[in-house]
């Protein structure tokens, strides 16, 4: 994401969208019509269909955060359904073992509960044999109470655990629904940027895609700076080092491809260090620093609505993924406005 970026307004505009899209939908079939038609619109300057792209980028890129955080959500509502899930088996499990053994036990004593306790005592040949059984027999009734409470206590947990699940599995369905609307989002906003840089004339785009490279023929050159502020967040920043050149991809978080949060995450992650899947979430993962203490490895988080997350590699400069069509790269530390620096 190199300087050009810092053209880019945030927000979502579909109504410019549109009335730039048909603006050079339009221009293109005036200009092949005869000279006795009516005059056709203006073109849209250069810089105004650039910074077009941009929009779309950025716009896409929040998208693409809401789609991640949507997703990740999803992924633990999977995760804690399927524990609920199997909670709720080992808790029916048991209510079903303690109902048998509190059937037999009532069972037993309804079957010899027949005889009148003075009767029998009469008939024993030994009183006192009679008077231990008796005695035996209340322990088991208290016992058998108290195996009651805690069967019904069981069952008052189970149904508690199986509507709590209930819940989470509309909400895990809803979130699908949020995750299946923010990518069509995404994919609505990335092909009509793809289409407007295909409307570009060859030079335009030329210069398009020069200034989205900051100027700079070579991406991977860095010279050296700083030492990273831990073991970790060095590990990390060579694993983002070795990523360079890699495709942007939204959604993804590696190996092969990445959007900016997931380059971060996966990097962070080879270090042995589990951080947040969004980038609004990355920003709390550990303490914030000034751009003066900045060490490689710190993550570098954009915008205000921090949508846009990068990784301090020294000698002011970042590395992160940009946008589609675009490598993971160095770009320098200010292409946009920071709103926080983080230290893992």
């Amino acid at each position: 994401m190199g300087s050009h970026r810092r053209l880019a307004p945030s927000g979502f505009d579909r109504g410019s969208t549109a009335a730039v899209g048909l603006l050079s939908v339009a221009a293109a079939l005036l200009g092949a019509v005869p000279a006795t038609a009516a005059p056709a619109a203006p073109a849209a300057p250069q810089d105004d269909r650039r910074a077009e792209v941009d929009r779309l980028h950025t716009e896409a890129e929040q998208a693409t955060e809401a789609y991640n955080k949507a997703d990740a959500r999803t992924d633990a509502l999977r995760e804690e359904v399927a524990t609920a899930q199997e909670s709720i088996a080992r808790q029916q499990e048991r209510v079903n073992t303690m109902r048998d053994a509190l059937g037999s036990l009532a069972g037993a004593q309804y079957r010899s509960g027949g005889i009148d306790p003075s009767l029998a005592l009469l008939l024993s040949a030994e009183p006192d044999d009679y008077l231990d059984r008796a005695s035996v027999l209340d322990r088991i009734t208290t016992r058998q109470a108290g195996e009651l409470r805690e069967l019904q206590q069981a069952m008052r947990d189970l149904a508690q655990d199986r509507a709590e699940a209930a819940g989470k599995l509309t909400e895990l369905e809803r979130g699908r629904k949020a995750v299946a609307a923010h990518k069509k989002t995404v994919e609505r906003k990335l092909a009509k940027a793809r289409a407007l840089l295909a409307a570009l004339p060859d030079d335009e785009r030329t210069a398009y895609q020069r200034g989205s490279r900051s100027g700079r023929e070579d991406l991977t050159a860095l010279a050296g700076g700083a030492a990273p502020a831990s073991g970790r967040a060095g590990a990390a920043f060579a694993a983002a080092r070795s990523a360079l050149g890699k495709p942007y991809v939204w959604g993804a978080n590696g190996p092969s491809g990445f959007d900016c949060s997931g380059l971060t995450q996966w990097a962070y992650a080879q270090a042995g260090v589990g951080i947040p899947r969004t980038s609004q979430a990355q920003t709390g993962a550990g303490r914030h620093v000034s751009l003066a203490e900045a060490r490689p490895g710190d993550l570098v988080a954009y915008r205000d609505d921090a949508s846009h997350i990068g990784m301090y590699a020294g000698n002011g400069q970042v590395i992160h993924a940009p946008y589609p069509g675009a490598p993971v790269r160095y770009d320098p530390v200010a292409m946009m406005p920071i709103s926080s620096i983080t230290r893992v």
